[in-house]
């Protein structure tokens, strides 16, 4: 075979965790889901692993790993989210590189990146080598092997940037057609000068480079790449395979037809985008015309390699070289026609002018603790990879078993690292210096800030602000960038005491507050007294926090009451005696205990000062989890007094309405509350009664019910479906199990309830696999395969 296809998909999402936290919060644009990351893996990451294949009738015929086919890169960033977020997606994701290498030659189909898709033309040298080195540890440590290849944020390169790739042992990078300057196709002697009309993509590079070493160069091809990501060519899979095919153009020699993408366009931009991949890489397959491979396997087999020189400063989604991400150049999303983008320019040169400042510092006081800062930050991958078990203690000058110095010179680290991720490629990409993406970046700016203060006294954060200024918002909200820091990202800063105080909140309401860990924080007591009287509750107490990255600690007393609702309030001491802490906690029991709440606040006062926390200071995830917790109980007492009038009126209202008399709308409401609930009840328990399913159903007809939150309900049934599905996959010979899966089918659609049934649906297919020998007469079989009418699937 001489033809090949390869389709590489870039699957990338910025940094989105709080620079303090280290843990994605809540974002409201991403609703229902927790955030972006969430719904986009939900979109697209997790379906590729597992995408379908169908019938004429919509009915799944095959389910299939698509990275194990396609070439593809996953931001180090993105993937530490996934491991902890979604282990079984991570997982699949690796295990399709392994599966690869035997298909495609040894060659696997993952890619590196440089770390957190920083622009690499403007990043200065060091960062530049930083970047490779992180996204290259990462990749090791993950896929177990060492990379051949490595994306760049956006695609940007130029001749520094890909001879820090080849120094570092990287054999190639994908462009984009437009970035190659000139060309000689294999066997030839003759320089082509592109001059805009791109390059014959049909064939790898070698780049020539300055310092005598080499690097593969691989241009995929433009238009057909445009087609998947903007014109609709994954509407139908097909289309998708023919369009490919008809791409090859030579009569004789290798020729590889290749398409580069954002990994979102197969799922999140184009729904069911997976299902098209799928269906195009299965025909290519099946079709013999074209093999499919990957750019490590093709740089080996191919020896018509042509040379090729790249224009500086170039990438794939600025017409204009790198400028979308330092000027007003005129790229932008979209949508919006009076916008400008002049608050790029000056938020680059306000970053640039901290970075620099940082790296004097680093200079002068960072050497007087890490003997060399810039190899330290180097190998510091290894602990951002492994908190637990990595350690600074080899980069220390001093004695590493004092702990200050470790404290010190792991902040020094964590500023380098934050100096880093805020230049992520996102902060500019879009319209808006208010937008989310931008806001991220400057909270890495704020860490970046307090870091420096607290390792060398030096405030810069007044001079950061005033530069922002420059930088104009186009909502009338906010003036400029300035704004945007002291509105947006001032109010999300914290330290050890506002962590303190968190863990003050909390221990209102945690079972064992004793010892609580709140995102990288961990905070334990050493002293903890807690009251309740009706709905007012109080806490007292002298606590420990520390830091889990850089492990800063403190020693906090606290005091907090809650007056129900959301009403809170609590005090903090960072130097209060234990002999202070007990008469405090003494006086204030005695006043809670007499439910003398007025003198006990202006007694709190005296003892903590006019400064008082309330639930409006708290983290967002966490002020919710507390929201919830205060409204558990209120819930609770809804419950119990609708469930009293249910059991105490129903036979009345039954009589009622068999008698054709109106039933009062309150009592209504009451039946489908309680009804509901008892569903809710009958899905989660360990076993399904069908008796009980049986008079649901029917209280449903009666009344004519419906299902309360209705999506919830829906995930409620699929996590029911996938418990039993596991264990159907572990014994193949308890029909009962399988009886019960389409008995329950049964009452779903009574119910009108359509569950969420994909993870079930994979394993399904996987059980499917171990007992495709059994005879379709067994009785097994016939039930089993009845189950697969009902999930939609067929494996025969």
């Amino acid at each position: 075979m001489s033809k090949y296809i390869c389709i590489h998909g870039h699957f990338y999402q910025p940094p989105r965790e709080n620079a303090w936290l280290e843990e994605v919060e809540v974002q409201e644009s991403a609703h229902p889901f927790h955030d972006w990351n969430e719904r986009i893996n939900f979109e697209c990451y997790a379906p590729n692993t597992a995408s379908r294949m169908l019938n004429e009738k919509g009915v799944i015929t095959d389910i299939s790993n698509n990275y194990s086919r396609i070439s593809f890169n996953f931001g180090p960033t993105l993937l530490s989210w996934m491991e902890d977020k979604d282990p079984e997606t991570y997982h699949k994701i690796l295990q399709a590189d392994r599966i690869s290498k035997k298909r495609f030659g040894g060659h696997g189909n993952a890619m590196a990146q440089v770390y957190n898709h920083m622009i690499m033309p403007l990043a200065n040298r060091r960062d530049k080598e930083t970047q490779v080195i992180w996204g290259m540890k990462d990749f090791e440590h993950r896929f177990k092997r060492d990379p051949e290849g490595m994306w760049l944020a956006e695609t940007a390169a130029d001749t520094e940037t890909l001879e820090v790739l080849a120094d570092n042992g990287i054999k190639f990078t994908v462009l984009a057609p437009g970035q190659a300057q000139a060309f000689k196709l294999w066997g030839s002697n003759s320089w082509h000068q592109t001059n805009g009309t791109g390059v014959d993509t049909t064939q790898p590079y070698i780049y020539q480079l300055p310092s005598g070493r080499e690097i593969t160069l691989f241009f995929y091809n433009g238009d057909v790449s445009q087609a998947v990501a903007f014109n609709h060519l994954l509407n139908n899979g097909l289309d998708f395979a023919k369009k490919l095919l008809t791409t090859f153009h030579k009569q004789s020699g290798m020729e590889l037809v290749h398409i580069a993408t954002d990994g979102e366009s197969y799922g999140h931009h184009h729904r069911h985008g997976d299902m098209a991949l799928a269906f195009c890489l299965n025909y290519i397959e099946k079709g013999k015309i074209a093999d499919l491979t990957n750019y490590g396997q093709y740089m080996e087999i191919c020896q018509e390699k042509g040379e090729c020189k790249v224009i500086e400063n170039s990438s794939w989604s600025c017409v204009h070289g790198v400028e979308r991400w330092r000027s007003d150049c005129g790229c932008h999303t979209g949508g919006h026609k009076d916008w400008t983008q002049e608050w790029r320019k000056p938020l680059r040169q306000s970053l640039d002018w901290l970075r620099d400042e940082i790296n004097k510092e680093i200079e002068v006081h960072g050497k007087e603790i890490l003997i060399d800062p810039w190899e330290a930050r180097n190998r510091y991958i290894d602990v951002i990879i492994d908190r637990e078990s990595g350690t600074i203690h080899e980069y220390l000058n001093e004695n590493p078993s004092q702990s200050e110095i470790i404290t010190k010179g792991t902040r020094w680290l964590e500023l380098q690292r934050h100096a880093m991720l805020m230049y992520t490629s996102c902060g500019w990409f879009f319209d808006e210096v208010s937008g989310i993406e931008t806001t991220q970046i400057l909270q890495y700016a704020g860490r970046c800030l307090q870091l420096l203060e607290q390792l060398t006294g030096r405030q810069l954060e007044d001079e950061f602000i005033m530069r922002l200024e420059a930088a104009p918002s186009n909502l009338t909200e906010f003036a400029n960038a300035a704004e945007v820091y002291t509105k947006v990202v001032l109010p999300t800063r914290l330290d050890l005491e506002r962590v303190g105080m968190h863990f003050a909140i909390s221990a209102l309401f945690e079972k064992d507050p004793n010892s609580l860990n709140i995102f990288n924080y961990s905070a334990t007591s050493t002293k903890l007294e807690r009251l309740e009287a009706g709905l007012q509750k109080f806490a007292c107490g002298m606590i420990n926090t520390r830091s889990d990255v850089t492990f800063s600690e403190k020693k906090f007393s606290f005091a907090v009451l809650y007056l129900g609702q959301h009403n809170i309030i609590g005090n903090i001491s960072l130097d209060m005696s234990e002999e202070k802490y007990e008469e405090m906690k003494n006086n204030l029991t005695k006043c809670f205990s007499e439910s003398n709440l007025g003198e006990m606040i202006g007694m709190m006062q005296e003892y903590f000062g006019p400064h008082k926390y309330t639930l409006w200071h708290l983290f967002k995830d966490q002020k919710i989890k507390v929201i919830n917790q205060i409204l558990d109980e209120s819930l609770r007492q809804v419950y119990n007094s609708m469930r009293k009038i249910y059991n105490r009126d129903y036979a009345l209202v039954n009589m009622m309405n068999s008698s054709d008399i109106p039933v009062p709308k309150p009592y209504i409401t009451t039946i489908e509350y309680i009804v509901n609930d008892d569903l809710r009840k009958c899905f989660n328990d360990s076993d399904l009664d069908f008796n009980e399913l049986e008079r649901i159903s029917a209280e449903f007809e009666k009344w004519s019910l419906t299902v309360d939150d209705p999506l919830k309900m829906a995930q409620t049934a699929g996590d029911r479906i996938y418990r039993t599905m596991k264990k159907v996959h572990k014994n193949q010979k308890d029909i009962t199990l399988v009886k019960t899966l389409n008995d329950f089918f049964g009452y779903l659609v009574k119910f009108g309830i359509k569950p969420e049934i994909s993870k079930s649906q994979n394993l399904y297919f996987l059980t499917a696999k171990k007992v495709q020998d059994l005879p379709p007469e067994n009785v097994w079989v016939a039930e089993f395969n009845s189950l697969g009418d009902n999930l939609g699937i067929t494996v025969r």
